[in-house]
């Protein structure tokens, strides 16, 4: 019997270890930190085997097969090992793609892909087909495999999790866009981190989907040196597409697989330049699977998309705070400092990735009057605005952050969190840092007399 070596007990781990379990194989699950107690209670329920703040070399390296939680780096001593021993290593996801039927919807990119994947589930599903949504959102795609399959499955997928797929095959795959991010992952060298997004197509073929984003620069250069099996299909905010969709005045106009659609612009419940891209990537995708004009025309105008993505939190005396918190990267960024007119008081810090500054100045310039700095190490954003930004405050307490912005707002005014760094300086994850600042905008007391 094939022995599995699970290493991470989150969401992903704990769900590929029960599917594993399920399926006959002899499961150990191992975690560097500490596990939590309601996961220790489900393995101990399966009786699967765990171990936690250690890798143990002996029961890891006896594995005949591992499956890494995504967040691990493969650089990482017990990983290195056992790629030198020639254990495979995979991702939950590539281990769940064998237990599956359905016909997946794959889409990745580094910015947009939450919201395109949630908008394509939320189309499917309100137009009554039977979809599942899994991946880098919601819950594990091998845990929810115990319950039962589905026709479709809409899967985000990170970069980190591709790096994982060895057979894993979408019937449509979605690459949103590519900009600079995780170079701290890659080596710092973008070519590594675009081979990384391209993967996601590798196993495709003609008779699937491939979507991407034609004004996108570094698609377009890794285009010049991949093989994309898979029939392509553009996504465009300029021009007219063959195949695929694109902005027309105040429509959104769809086609693919010979089937095609006309959405009016009012018809979105998100805002933005960006989450048009975003509608348009969704849309295309949940067009090509079946979803009627109509049938999408109401389900855009009843998604609502995830929290801490360019959410408002609450209006105090005419100032408005609004928490992006999931804007981890320069790229995330600029589309939320882009998409407001008024005056911005802008929260930003946290764990550099590599990021370069200077394509938001111009931005910066346009609309930002105060910028405070949360995060240990805020010298490069300092430097990097210095000359731009007059007012420039810095602090480790995203309570001081949040009552500075008050301190600074005037009536028409945003304060917004949109940080452009990871968040694991100061906190948990970007969503401990968002509801965070959600709770500290609700504790604040109003100015106006009453």
């Amino acid at each position: 019997m094939n022995r599995i070596v699970v290493l991470g007990a989150g969401e992903s781990g704990v769900g590929a270890a029960m599917l594993a379990k399920q399926n006959g194989y002899v499961v150990f699950v191992s975690d560097a930190g500490q596990i939590s107690p309601a996961r220790k209670e489900e393995m101990e329920r399966l009786e699967i085997p765990y171990e936690e703040g250690k890798h143990s070399e002996v029961k890891v390296l006896s594995a005949d097969l591992i499956i890494k939680s995504p967040g691990i780096s493969p650089k990482t001593e017990i990983v290195a090992r056992a790629l030198i021993i020639g254990i495979p290593i995979i991702d939950e996801l590539e281990f769940a793609f064998g237990y599956s039927k359905g016909k997946v919807i794959a889409i990745t990119g580094t910015n947009g892909k939450t919201t395109t994947t949630l908008l394509t589930y939320h189309l499917m599903k309100e137009a009554g087909l039977d979809v599942g949504l899994a991946g880098n959102v919601g819950k594990s795609w091998a845990g929810q495999l115990l319950e039962g399959d589905h026709d479709y499955w809409v899967i985000e997928c990170s970069s980190f999790q591709i790096d994982g797929f060895q057979t894993f095959k979408p019937s449509i795959a979605i690459l949103t866009n590519i900009t600079p991010d995780h170079l701290d992952r890659y080596d710092y060298q973008i070519d590594k981190y675009m081979d990384s997004k391209f993967g996601i197509f590798k196993n495709m073929t003609s008779a699937d989907q491939a979507i991407f984003f034609a004004e996108d620069y570094l698609t377009l250069e890794g285009l010049k040196t991949k093989t994309i099996p898979a029939t392509q299909n553009w996504i465009s905010l300029e021009q007219a597409q063959q195949s695929g969709g694109y902005l027309s005045r105040l429509t959104l106009e769809m086609k693919i697989a010979g089937k095609s659609a006309q959405i009016p612009m009012d018809s979105l419940s998100i805002k933005g330049k960006h989450n048009v891209l975003n509608a348009l990537c969704a849309g295309t995708a949940a067009l090509c699977a079946g979803v009627t004009e109509s049938q999408m025309i109401a389900g855009y105008q009843t998604f609502k998309n995830a929290p801490h993505r360019m959410e408002e939190v609450r209006e105090v005396d005419g100032v408005k705070f609004i928490n992006d918190s999931k804007g981890t990267n320069v790229e995330a960024t600029a589309y939320a400092l882009a998409s407001y007119e008024n005056p911005l008081i802008w929260i930003a810090g946290g764990v550099d990735k590599g990021n370069e500054y200077s394509v938001l100045k111009p931005l910066v310039n346009e609309k930002v009057k105060s910028l405070i700095c949360l995060g240990k190490d805020n010298d490069k954003l300092k430097t990097a605005f210095a000359g731009d930004i007059a007012d420039i405050r810095e602090t480790q307490d995203i309570r001081e952050a949040v009552s500075w912005g008050q301190e600074l707002g005037k009536p028409g005014d945003i304060v917004l969190l949109s940080p452009a760094c990871a968040s694991f300086d100061l906190f948990k994850n970007y969503e401990d840092r968002g509801n965070q600042f959600r709770a500290a905008v609700e504790n604040l007391k109003t100015k106006a007399i009453s």
